[in-house]
């Protein structure tokens, strides 16, 4: 589903990305894990287009997409979720949702003066979209409250709610469970697990929960220092001794030395 080869981005002198090459496959949940610093972020960025690659080459569905602007991505069926949410605050959750639908009617004067009848029915088919996914979430006590009101959990939870209200091929979260409580992320997961299963959506997500990431994810790709390290199961990865030298910068044969 998603294919980048050889890409790099640079800051100035700093290599935040540096010759990495990995695919997506389709049908899959990818997780992407690495210390800090690792350029994970900044590699979601550059598959999103909020930055454009130094060089190097994204592909899409096999569509080579390498700059494209986030929104034209939206329209491949490309979307991502932010490790900060962001909603419209004064709206409520029923309506956040109703906002990401395309092809809305009432967005254009004309239809509004003279199809009025076409554009409640556009909405009415957008309302009903957005009480499946209200209830798919099981959050419909939150369906009219204001998104700036809910928690960081609820929050993260409609960001993958509007993910629903298109037809997506690829959904990139980025750290969803950060900041969010036990009995939400078990919501989340859920619900990523559910849309994988019953209706095929590929995942690409950066996490640091690593209970989380065995729950979810397979295979998992670790970066370091703007590069990808390894991939593997996630048993694999935590049993990796460049793995455990990148997160601890000590790897086991260090600490047996030691322990010697």
């Amino acid at each position: 589903m998603i294919s980048i080869a050889n890409v790099h981005k640079h800051f100035g002198g700093l290599k935040a990305v540096n010759g990495v090459s990995l695919e997506i496959k389709k049908g899959t949940v990818t997780g992407l894990i690495g210390p800090n610093g690792a350029g994970k972020s900044t590699l979601f960025n550059l598959v999103a287009g909020a930055y454009p690659p130094t060089s190097g080459t994204i592909y899409l569905d096999g569509e080579d997409v390498t700059g494209l602007e986030p929104h034209d991505l939206f329209k491949k069926g490309l979307l991502r979720t932010f490790q900060i949410a962001h909603e419209f605050s004064s709206l409520t959750v029923l309506e956040n949702l109703m906002t990401v639908r395309d092809q809305q009617l009432g967005e254009q004067l004309w239809h509004t003066w003279f199809n009025p009848s076409r554009v409640r029915e556009r909405e009415a088919e957008v309302r009903e979209r957005a009480l499946e996914v209200i209830d798919f979430l099981e959050i419909p006590h939150l369906t009219y409250e204001r998104a700036g009101n809910l928690s960081g959990g609820q929050k993260k939870l409609l960001e993958l709610g509007r993910t629903m209200m298109v037809d997506a091929k690829v959904v990139l979260l980025d750290e969803v469970g950060a900041g969010v409580n036990r009995t939400l992320l078990n919501t989340i997961a859920k619900s990523i697990q559910r849309l994988h299963r019953e209706r095929g959506y590929t995942f690409f997500l950066i996490e640091h929960d690593m209970d989380f990431i065995g729950r979810l994810c397979d295979p998992v790709i670790v970066m370091a220092e703007g590069q990808v390290l390894t991939q593997g199961t996630v048993d694999q990865v935590k049993n990796n001794e460049q793995v455990i030298e990148a997160y601890l910068g000590t790897g086991r044969k260090h600490e047996r030395r030691v322990a010697s």
